[in-house]
């Protein structure tokens, strides 16, 4: 039984990315463009999240 589902879920993450590919393709094409402001804002947010959890590691280890 195990292996029959892990058939099924195969087929169907396949037949799931030959449905997004065409929509991706195009957003990525026709998508709207970053500028150096956005790239900067996401790179605070990120650093921000990753000192938040170092914050919560160090909190537990002690």
């Amino acid at each position: 039984m195990g292996m029959f589902l892990n058939i099924t879920l195969a087929i169907v993450l396949i037949m799931m990315l030959w449905r997004i590919w065409p929509a991706a393709k195009h957003w990525m094409e026709n998508g709207p463009k970053g500028t150096n402001n956005d790239w900067m804002t996401f790179v605070l947010i990120i650093a921000a999240i990753v000192g938040f959890v170092a914050l919560m590691v160090m909190s537990v280890r002690n």
